[in-house]
Order: C-alpha cells, then structure tokens, then sequence
C-alpha cells in the first residue's frame, strides 16, 4: 500500500507540475500561484472535514510549519530557475529535498532491507537523470552567445547551485513537517500548510502588485491552473497517507520521482524530446521501485 500510495503522490505532484510549468509560461508565476492555492484550499478543506478527527495544536504547528518552509522553497526554487540552467537547479534541488527527510529516517532508526537500499538509490539516480534532461540546450546557448564571460557563466551556476540547494532543503522539510503533522491521524495539518503557504504568495503579490489568475485569461489558462493547485492538494493528502503506511524512507524516495511524471507529460502532451539521460532515468526508476515494492 506505501508503495501505491507514494507512487500515486508522484503522480499528482508531476501532473501539478506540468500544469502549473505550462500555466507559468503564459502569465506570472504569483499570479499562478495564487489562483492554485486557493485551488488547494478548496480541495483540503472537504478532505480535512471529511476525514474526521478535531483538529489538534500539534499537528497544527507542524502545517503551519510545514506551509512556511513549502512556500518559501517553492519561490527559491523559481529564482534559482530565473537565476541559473534548469539542469543545474532541478536536479540538485531534487536531490537535496529526497536526502534530508532519507537522512532522518535512518537516523530515527529505520532499517529496510537491502533490496529497498538499492532501489532507493536507483531511484535517486534516476530523479537526477530525469531533471537534469532539462534545457541542457540553454547551457550550451548562453556559452555561445558569450564566450568571453565564462566567470559569469560560472557564477550563475553557483548561484543556480545555492538555490537549488536551498529549495531542496525546504522541501525536503516540508515532507518532513507535513509527515509529523499526519501522524495527528488528521488531514488539518495538510490544510494549514496549505493555508500558510497561499499567504505567503498573497505578500509576495501584494509587494509585486500581482494579480490571481482568473477565468478572464482564458478558459484553458484557467484550468490549467485550478487544476494545478487541486492535484498538489491531492498529492499532499496521499504524501500523509504513504507516510502512514509505511516506512518514511521509502515513502519519500518513491514521492520525489515525480520529475519523472512531468517529463513524460511534456512528451505526450507537448511533444518535447526526451534525452538519452532521461529515458535512463526512467529505466532506473522503474527497476528501483520494483525492488522497493517488492
């Protein structure tokens, strides 16, 4: 059932992705961001009440935690996007946001078996292999376009480098924080961090004078961005429910392949090439979550 569970969670935080990536390509990514946290907010809300259980100051401190580190992660991710390569920052802001929660896991004392050691490092390859696919092409383009300014060219690495490890910190934190607040047995936690998360974004706007996106930008915009925001809460509600199948460890490493969902709807949906590193990162992946399963 973990395995289920964290696999769907991929899913859905790579469905979420292509979407809210596409959505962004179109109009600001606050405006996005905005307009698919109440989205989110619409979607927890039915689940936190439905799922029983009075909410509990614990698991609340944990979400609201959790929506603060998640929303600010997110925003570093975009500036280490904006600041250097997609195949520089992807890859190492996943990896950092799969080894921290890992790291917990077997300091609290959890011991798989070898089988699940070796797919959770197949599976961490291929998390690499599959984002750092991306935009290899923008490297090679801005060397050209300035080969006399390779310290700067450097320098933007670095900092694309910093950011991506700064993200990958916060989300790694994030599905830790969000893990401690289920263990309350409740989907409030989930909701707060949802909550938290869109307040953030709303500052951030109300600074850049941003604006949610709504209906009037088109139908098909619209959409793509509602139903961002109601997959990442969906993903978020089966995140908690992996988590309490099983071991964290797993869970997350099996959570954090959702790069890989991504990359395929980019191939199915837009028709975007896939590079030799990403069909192998998709064939790690595959053998890595047959031996965690297994």
């Amino acid at each position: 059932m973990l395995a289920v569970l964290a696999l769907g969670a991929a899913l859905l935080y790579g469905s979420a992705d292509f979407l809210g990536g596409a959505a962004a390509r179109r109009t600001a990514v606050l405006a996005v961001l905005l307009t698919a946290g109440v989205a989110g907010v619409v979607v927890q809300a039915p689940a936190a009440l439905l799922a029983g259980g009075p909410p509990r100051a614990i698991g609340i401190e944990w979400g609201l935690a959790a929506g603060a580190v998640g929303g600010i992660g997110l925003m570093l991710f975009y500036a280490g996007l904006a600041a250097g390569p997609m195949s520089v920052v992807s890859p190492v802001s996943a990896l950092a946001s799969t080894l921290l929660p890992v790291g917990v896991a077997v300091a609290e004392g959890e011991r798989p078996g070898v089988a699940v050691y070796v797919g959770a490092v197949l599976c961490l390859a291929a998390t690499v292999l599959v984002s750092s696919g991306a935009r290899q092409s923008e490297v090679a383009r801005t060397e050209a376009e300035q080969p006399q300014r390779s310290a700067a060219i450097w320098s933007l690495r670095l900092r694309g480098v910093g950011l991506g490890l700064a993200s990958g910190a916060a989300f790694g934190l994030f599905f830790l924080f969000i893990r401690n607040g289920g263990e309350t047995g409740a989907f409030w936690p989930a909701l707060a961090a949802r909550c938290v998360g869109l307040a953030i974004y709303a500052v951030a706007a109300l600074v850049v004078r941003t604006r949610p996106t709504s209906w009037r930008a088109g139908w098909p915009l619209f959409v793509a961005v509602v139903g961002a925001g109601a997959l990442d809460a969906a993903a978020n509600i089966s995140y908690v429910l992996a988590t309490r199948a099983g071991l964290l460890g797993p869970a997350v490493v099996l959570t954090s392949l959702y790069p890989a969902v991504t990359v395929l709807l980019a191939r199915l949906a837009l028709r975007e090439q896939m590079r030799r590193t990403q069909q192998a990162g998709l064939l790690l992946a595959a053998v890595g979550i047959a031996l965690i399963a297994a």
